[in-house]
């Protein structure tokens, strides 16, 4: 006698009831296998630069961790120096410059001991976290951006105070203030 093939639910019921197979494992999480390496290169050559990232605007501030962030620590082949590179937007490497035995002396007390003798720094565009929290160049014209018109009573006031002003430049850049001025609540 011969046998029916099972219909299409039937069928689904069958294989997801049966496996032939068993499931495969998931490999390991990859923090976990590389955990013990990472632990024995840290104690064989200290932190590195990840430790400083990870906690940077802690040591220099945010100001300055919104202007800098470190790279790479750079140890010599003799083992005596290790220089952190910087990278600095603009014109703000003057300051970092400037403010350096702080900066060494902050990054010495996260790191332990005295491992950075020196700072490379670095201009360029910076492309850690806190480069997208940089402040608006001109906070002025975001701030007109930001109001909206005034209503009728304020307007029209503001045109009846400027009635005696002749048709022109001047009169244009007053309304601008005047709006300005009575939008903010000043």
């Amino acid at each position: 006698m011969r046998r029916s093939l099972p219909t299409l639910p039937e069928a689904a019921l069958i294989l997801n009831s049966v496996r032939s197979r068993p499931a495969r494992r998931p490999p390991p999480a990859a923090g976990r296998a590389t955990a013990a390496a990472v632990k024995a290169l840290e104690a064989r050559f200290g932190p590195g630069a990840d430790t400083l990232q990870s906690r940077w605007p802690e040591i220099v501030g945010d100001a300055m961790a919104r202007r800098c962030e470190p790279v790479r620590l750079i140890r010599s082949r003799r083992g005596a120096e290790t220089t952190l590179e910087l990278r600095v937007a603009g014109a703000y490497a003057a300051l970092i410059q400037h403010q350096a035995e702080d900066l060494l002396a902050r990054i010495n007390l996260v790191l332990g001991g005295a491992p950075v003798h020196r700072l490379r720094i670095v201009q360029g565009p910076l492309k850690g976290a806190w480069a997208r929290k940089q402040p608006q160049a001109n906070p002025q014209a975001a701030a007109r951006r930001r109001h909206g018109p005034l209503d009728a009573a304020k307007e029209a006031e503001l045109s009846q105070v400027l009635d005696t002003v002749p048709e022109g430049p001047l009169k244009e850049a007053l309304v601008r203030l005047g709006r300005g001025v009575l939008d903010r609540g000043i």
